[in-house]
């Protein structure tokens, strides 16, 4: 039995999967089913959910279609946390890497940069940055990512250094491979799965970040995000709370199907070190 075939067997895998696929496909198809800018003005504000068939969920108070904001808001949300859950499995790999590999000196200074970030809680990191260089998509995924990359760095060195004394990596030496080749084309591609079993989690927490970001005022304004309709909502929300009610419902079902599929890697992983 596969990977693939464990995971699909986790009663995790299959509800975080099915809730994420319905996700990818509302982010995929916004503009096909709400062409136009999702910002927006269609109607009168403030209508309810379900009194209007062209507006399913209602409008916000400046009259904006809040189903297409949710929408796009997906878009948002995955591409950001899809994208800094890549940069910082690469940075943190890379790091990873190079610090278990040379050892020495090298990993010293790594490693101290390393638990120098740790120290800082990522969410002030990735709140100072983006107050420093404004509030634009590249610049929240820099920042995120970059408040994100340590624990992948401290896995990756860990898996390096148990790896990087085994027979195959002797013989590497032996006919006179580079050294960096050896580490990234040897090593490395042997201690990944681990480090990527910690994907899910960022992604998860990187949609977090965002949305906490959006809502302090401090997300790409050009885009929709949960983050930011939930904090349009607080305005009025004795009076429509529906308003902050409804991203934030999407925003804590992504998480949760995140971390759901999170668990079903974990599930499958261990099940075939049980069988090995």
């Amino acid at each position: 039995m596969n990977f693939w075939q464990r995971y699909f067997r986790t009663g995790e895998g299959i509800t975080g999967t099915g809730i994420l696929a319905l996700l990818v496909l509302a982010a995929v198809f916004a503009p096909v089913l709400f062409p136009g800018d999702p910002l927006r003005i269609v109607s009168t504000p403030l209508i309810s959910p379900f009194q209007q068939a062209d507006l399913p969920l209602g409008t916000d108070r400046l009259g904006r279609d809040v189903l297409a904001g949710i929408f796009y808001g997906a878009r948002t949300s995955l591409l950001i946390g899809l994208a800094a859950a890549l940069a910082s499995l690469v940075a943190g790999s890379i790091i990873g890497t190079l610090a278990g590999f040379a050892g020495g000196v090298v990993d010293e200074v790594l490693m101290r940069v390393t638990e120098a970030f740790q120290t800082v809680p990522g969410f002030l990191l990735a709140l100072a940055l983006v107050s420093i260089a404004g509030p634009s998509l590249p610049v929240l995924i820099a920042a995120i990512a970059l408040s994100s990359w340590t624990q992948a760095a401290r896995l990756t060195r860990g898996q390096v250094l148990s790896i990087r004394e085994r027979d195959y990596v002797a013989s590497a030496r032996t006919i006179g491979m580079h050294p960096l080749e050896i580490a990234f084309r040897q090593i490395l591609p042997n201690a990944l799965p681990p480090v990527l079993a910690l994907a899910p989690v960022i992604v998860a927490s990187a949609i977090l970040i965002e949305a906490a970001l959006s809502f302090l005022g401090l997300g790409d304004p050009n885009r929709v995000t949960w983050g930011g309709m939930i904090a349009e909502g607080r305005t009025v929300l004795r009076s429509a709370p529906f308003l902050s009610i409804l991203p934030g419902l999407a925003l804590a079902l992504t998480v949760v199907a995140t971390y759901l599929v999170g668990e079903g890697v974990t599930s499958a992983a261990s099940a075939r070190e049980v069988q090995s």
